[in-house]
């Protein structure tokens, strides 16, 4: 039975890997079509800041109403703030929108690969059930019971592993961005008691990085949610920082403006803080589902250990 059985194990992994590959490009094209939306309306959100900007850099008669009221410079950083802002959060739909694009090629690519091996499995499937009984081997049937038991509890395995890689890495950015987050807050306290240029440099380098790693872990965690989307878990786990914190004290000055900074650092913590422990969570699940696949999966080869020696 070894012919048949070799050829069974890597057609059973295959038909499962097709079944999660469908799963997946289904969450991903779902996904697809929402970053879509999102991309078109923050394209145009951005353009109308930008046309703000341009209009008060320009001859208008906005520029002008500002200048003899001696606010232009004023209004223009309020506007290239907004300008910025809009910038950032399209940038990132944009790149977010292109890893989505870039994973459904690649799964797509895969499945073509994959055509027909139901059919193969069950045709070879078929061929062992008649050799079995040829043989005269006694339980024939519960033997391969087992073994498509044993198959199926290995390929959700396989899946449960994959989901569990991808949230440990989208974890690991999480409390990176945290620790970005908390350096930034306390670069913020020390320079609003005169810490200086120096602070102020500090402060907003650590934000930077925050902001780099938040568009790195919104990836990350579209992925995550593609690997569970066939694993029987759901998580609606999505980072939501503002891009637009680090410029925030660049173009305005006084004590109020410096606490609401701190104010906003600590919310961007919070947020994160939540998104990590939803992270966790899902984890400690996956953890709960990997020990008993695994528990299932070694009862039914001791069953079938047992039965193969009495045949």
């Amino acid at each position: 039975m070894t012919n048949f059985d070799d050829e069974l194990r890597t057609l059973r992994a295959q038909a499962a890997r097709k079944k999660q590959l469908h799963a997946m490009l289904d969450a991903l094209y779902a996904r697809r079509g929402e970053l879509e939306a999102r991309e078109r309306e923050l394209s145009a959100v951005r353009a109308a800041e930008q046309k703000d900007v341009d209009r008060l850099e320009g001859r208008s008669l906005a520029a002008l109403f500002y200048s003899v009221l001696g606010r232009k410079d004023e209004q223009l950083d309020k506007e290239q703030q907004e300008a910025y802002a809009a910038a950032v959060k399209h940038d990132s739909a944009v790149r977010e929108l292109e890893a989505v694009r870039q994973d459904i090629a690649r799964y797509e690519s895969e499945l073509s690969t994959l055509e027909g091996c139901e059919a193969r499995y069950e045709q070879v499937l078929a061929d062992k059930r008649e050799a079995l009984k040829a043989s005269g081997a006694r339980q024939a049937e519960r033997i391969l019971q087992l073994e498509q038991e044993i198959a199926a509890q290995g390929a959700q395995a396989r899946e449960i592993e994959e989901a569990i890689d991808a949230g440990r890495t989208a974890r690991d950015t999480a409390e990176s961005i945290l620790a970005s987050l908390h350096s930034a807050g306390n670069w913020g306290t020390f320079d609003m008691f005169g810490g200086g240029l120096v602070a102020d440099l500090a402060k907003h380098s650590h934000l930077d990085s925050a902001q780099d790693q938040i568009e790195t872990l919104q990836i990350q965690l579209s992925r995550f949610r593609t690997e569970l989307s066939d694993v029987t878990i759901q998580a609606d786990i999505q980072a939501q920082v503002d891009g637009f914190l680090r410029f925030a004290d660049y173009f305005f000055d006084g004590l109020f403006v410096d606490w609401m900074v701190l104010d906003r650092i600590q919310q961007s913590q919070a947020q994160v803080e939540n998104t990590a422990g939803q992270i966790k969570g899902v984890l400690r699940r996956l953890y709960g589902m990997q020990d008993a696949c695994r528990a299932a999966r070694q009862k039914a080869q001791d069953e079938l250990d047992a039965l193969v020696l009495a045949s």
